[in-house]
């Protein structure tokens, strides 16, 4: 008995009652995060997502139930890995209600209505607005099974019914968005057409009657869209002041419009000028060669994949896992003639590494797919984007530190290259800001974008051009988020690092690595207060929503 007792005892010592209702409610917050989800997903008409008005109308308290239940949980006292948590499903409520109140992409935004995927995205979830029952083709492997089969003819009803219903929703008078989406309904006609020369499809009538028919439907959409595009005259950007809300308490990044212009600048000034004292410290060195053959590339390719991964273990920069080469190697790209080559592949045939730093996206995939977050919350991609920040920022931020770590201590020349990546990333991001800020159109924010990236090389090839400012326009804060998640990521680098000094504790880049990944594919910020237990570089969010900046 006195034994019992004492067990008892000790228990209670070592988890407390305050912690038993913590770790309750933190599970509460699970199963709300398990019920929002299956919220989001909207109710079907006709086989399709039901994106009409009446439908959003109609399920808007049962929303409104389920943000009063996420604010009434009492987070005080739950360690912060849970309190960020409560933060991811906080500003995923905020994007659905943010797309239902202002980018109304069903409304707004042709683009919505595409289906086919051909590829996954290198970031978590497509990016932009995606309507949820996509076709993603990339997933199948041909011939199809039985099962597979089935699957896909399922995938492919959706299309006709989906597209007459955009018929009706698309009601709005975003001229940009509508025109620039028509471009991607029609490569969808062609992307559905190329899936009959997969291996035992055109033979199977069954398949063949379904994507003829999801043919006929989107050519159908397409002409529609054409039809309607001269009474469009309207603005596509969303305002500053929707710009900025959308930024802090969906993305939760805690900046304003107007500070990720001066950022953006900031860098795009910083890349120019960096680049050409590069120039002028390597003006005796000789000029990098392009790769001028498939046997070249796939030399230097090689080359440059090992040397990456070699620096990576070798410098102590990050753990590498077993699944980093094979990662990297399925990424590797191909000769690409020299009149061809857009912005990227541009600069891969004279040196990929810059590249395939960036790729540091596929690692993160990986990291998804062999190592699942121990947290259902942060287990799968985040909606709405939400981890841009994270992924783009760590992606882009990766590539000057690499370089600054030593990278291309055996080839300086290379170095030239990473500040013309931040410049092209800085143009674009700008020009993107002004289109959301209707101060600019699309194809005047692709001037800054073409113009201010160095040597001409955004003039070489315009359908990246398009395909980039589109994406930004339809998504806000995507088109910065890889030079202000760079931002944000140095701002976490820093403040752990002089936490690190402050306890007399060495700072370990590959620490810092290591932990921002086991974070997992949240918000910066939020990786942030992480790192460093403090989340004063929140305020701007936290005061303006009357949440605990404590």
């Amino acid at each position: 008995m006195r034994s019992t007792l004492t067990s008892l005892l000790l228990f209670c010592l070592l988890f407390p009652l305050a912690s038993f209702q913590a770790l309750n409610d933190y599970q509460e917050l699970v199963a709300l995060f398990k019920e929002w989800r299956a919220f989001e997903q909207p109710p079907l008409r006709d086989g399709a997502p039901d994106y009409t008005a009446e439908t959003f109308e109609k399920r808007q308290p049962r929303f409104e139930e389920l943000r009063a239940q996420l604010m009434d949980l009492d987070t005080a006292g739950w360690p912060i890995n849970q309190q960020v948590d409560w933060y991811i499903v906080w500003a995923e409520m905020n994007g659905y209600e943010f797309n239902h109140r202002v980018l109304k992409p069903w409304v707004r935004d042709p683009a919505y209505y595409k289906s086919l995927w051909t590829a996954r995205s290198d970031v978590p979830a497509h990016e932009g607005p995606t309507h949820h029952m996509t076709t993603e083709i990339w997933m199948y492997e041909f011939p199809l099974s039985a099962e597979e089969k089935e699957r896909l003819l399922s995938d492919l009803r959706v299309i006709p019914p989906l597209n007459e219903q955009a018929k009706q929703n698309l009601t709005g008078n975003a001229r940009d968005l509508w025109v620039a989406g028509i471009r991607d309904i029609h490569t969808q006609s062609r992307d559905l057409q190329a899936i009959l020369d997969q291996p035992g499809v055109a033979d199977d009538s069954d398949l063949t009657q379904a994507i003829e028919a999801a043919v006929v439907s989107t050519d159908d959409l397409a002409s529609w869209l054409e039809g309607e595009a001269e009474s469009k005259t309207g603005p596509s950007g969303i305002g500053k002041d929707n710009y900025t809300w959308y930024l802090q308490n969906v993305h939760l990044v805690p900046l304003t419009w107007e500070d990720e212009v001066m950022i953006l600048k900031r860098e795009l000034a910083r890349a120019w000028s960096s680049l050409k004292l590069e120039e002028h410290r390597n003006r005796d060195l000789p000029e990098l060669v392009d790769a001028n053959s498939p046997e070249a590339y796939d030399k230097l390719a090689e080359q440059s994949a090992q040397s990456l991964l070699n620096f990576l273990e070798q410098d102590h920069m990050v753990t590498v896992k077993e699944y980093f080469e094979p990662a990297l190697y399925a990424h590797l790209g191909q000769y690409v003639p020299k009149e061809t080559r857009n912005f990227f592949w541009i600069t891969a045939h004279y040196d990929p590494r810059p590249l395939y730093s960036h790729f540091y996206h596929w690692f993160e995939l990986a990291r998804m797919d062999n190592e699942p977050h121990a947290s259902e919350i942060r287990r799968g991609p985040l909606l709405y984007n939400i981890f841009d920040s994270r992924s783009e920022g760590v992606a882009t931020g990766v590539e000057e530190m690499f370089m600054q770590a030593g990278l291309y201590d055996d080839s300086p020349r290379s170095r030239e290259i990473v500040y013309i990546l931040i410049a092209q990333r800085a143009a674009r991001g700008l020009g993107s800001l002004y289109a959301h800020a209707n101060e600019m159109t699309m194809e005047e924010a692709g001037g800054i974008h073409s113009n201010w990236t160095p040597r001409g090389w955004m003039k070489t090839e315009k359908d990246l051009l398009i395909f980039e400012q589109h994406l930004y326009l339809r998504q806000p804060g995507y088109g910065t988020s890889y030079i202000t998640g760079k931002y944000l990521v140095e701002s976490a680098m820093a403040d752990y690092a002089r936490v690190q000094e402050i306890k007399g504790e060495d700072f370990q880049v590959q620490s810092f690595f290591d932990q921002i990944n086991s974070i997992g594919n949240i918000p910066i910020s939020l990786g942030h207060w992480q790192l460093t237990g403090s989340k004063g570089h929140l305020k701007p969010i936290l005061k303006a929503e009357k949440l605990s900046v404590d």
